[in-house]
């Protein structure tokens, strides 16, 4: 069963930065507010959060270079809580990177960096063979292009989730999962990587580095919860029905059914929506509207992991 995330709780600060966490009518909670980095660790600050079941809702957006775009950046961040963007090695140049960080700035979207391989012509979506500094230098340099935009309208990069080939790689083979593992830990070390179960995920929690699974919305699983190759028939989900019932079951029950129809566990934080055909914006609305309909709150990735700390 999904577990609630708050009902009414207050969080606050003492002196030394150590968090304090006090739930009303329930069981108490202690959560390290400072360390997934949803509020600065001062003292005196206070949060309150009424919420029932929550869940980020996430695009890959700032896709675009040059003269030619994807998608409806725009109208996709009116409906998401986060905002994966594409960091320049395969889209987004410099111009591109900065209007997106302003469009999310402007409408209180998370900023998360979607790092790549150097791969324009293929979209980031062809293998590289890289050694672990290689994969660490190529994530490092891509967060600190976009961290200049971050900087320059007064937000923060909130997460980190590679993209392609590179995050299907960090799922299946160690040498890329502890390279970018390196970059993010050179960069700053609190924020959450957002990946499937695999290396990549494993390999973050030894190293004490938050970590929030993923849900594809239009993608097909295999029995071990990877997904299923783009080169197999019915990799992806073109049905919207089906698409939104399945956003259902990932949010509510935690499970997904595989292409060999066995329920298995997704314990996931963020539903990936793809915001680059011509039904994303549609879908988006749809989506959003069912898991606000069905009492889900939307939050960003943060916040989500928060909820979901282990009960004290």
């Amino acid at each position: 069963m999904l577990q609630a995330c708050f009902s009414v709780v207050w969080i606050w600060f003492d002196p030394q930065g150590g968090s304090k966490c006090r739930k009303k009518k329930h069981k108490t909670y202690c959560v390290l507010i400072e360390r997934i980095g949803i509020l600065p660790a001062r003292a005196d600050t206070v949060m309150e959060l009424d919420m029932a079941w929550c869940i980020d809702l996430s695009a890959d957006l700032g896709e675009g270079f040059g003269a030619y775009t994807l998608g409806d950046d725009e109208a996709i961040l009116d409906l998401v809580t986060s905002a994966n963007v594409a960091c320049g090695f395969h889209a987004g140049d410099p111009l591109v990177m900065d209007r997106t960080v302003r469009l999310c700035a402007e409408r209180g979207v998370a900023i998360g960096a979607h790092p790549s391989f150097h791969d324009l012509v293929g979209f980031g979506r062809r293998p590289m063979t890289m050694s672990r500094d290689e994969v660490a230098a190529d994530v490092l340099y891509q967060l600190g292009a976009l961290s200049a935009y971050t900087h320059k309208h007064g937000v923060q990069i909130e997460h980190v989730t590679p993209h392609g080939s590179l995050g299907n790689l960090s799922v299946s083979d160690p040498t890329y999962a502890q390279g970018v593992l390196d970059a993010v830990e050179a960069f700053d070390a609190t924020l959450p990587v957002v990946t499937q179960a695999g290396f990549l995920a494993d390999l973050a929690i030894d190293r004490g580095i938050p970590v929030a699974i993923t849900a594809m919305a239009d993608r097909a699983y295999n029995a071990d919860g990877s997904l299923v190759s783009r080169s197999r028939p019915g990799a992806v989900i073109h049905d919207r029905d089906e698409i939104v019932e399945r956003v259902q079951q990932m949010v509510l029950t935690r499970t997904v059914t595989t292409i060999d129809g066995e329920q298995i566990e997704l314990n996931c934080a963020t539903v990936l929506i793809h915001g680059d055909n011509a039904d994303a914006l549609s879908l988006a609305r749809r989506i959003r509207s069912t898991l606000v309909a069905d009492g889900v709150e939307l939050e960003p990735i943060g916040v989500v992991l928060a909820s979901r700390v282990v009960d004290r």
